[in-house]
């Protein structure tokens, strides 16, 4: 389970960077690309949370 999260908060770090250092080639899709990271981890984050809980 560790693994997993610590993969989610990488790969979620990795791809707020990117998409901060290329917001000029990206123009107009930064704030959909930013929106669409946010929903993803709160989802990812929560799914972990709830097996989490199953687990006990």
């Amino acid at each position: 389970m560790k693994k997993e999260l610590w993969f989610t908060l990488l790969a979620t770090l990795a791809a707020a960077w990117g998409i901060f250092h290329f917001k000029d080639w990206l123009g107009a899709l930064v704030m959909p690309l930013f929106l669409v990271l946010v929903v993803f981890v709160t989802l990812k984050l929560y799914s972990l949370m709830v097996s989490d809980d199953t687990d006990e």
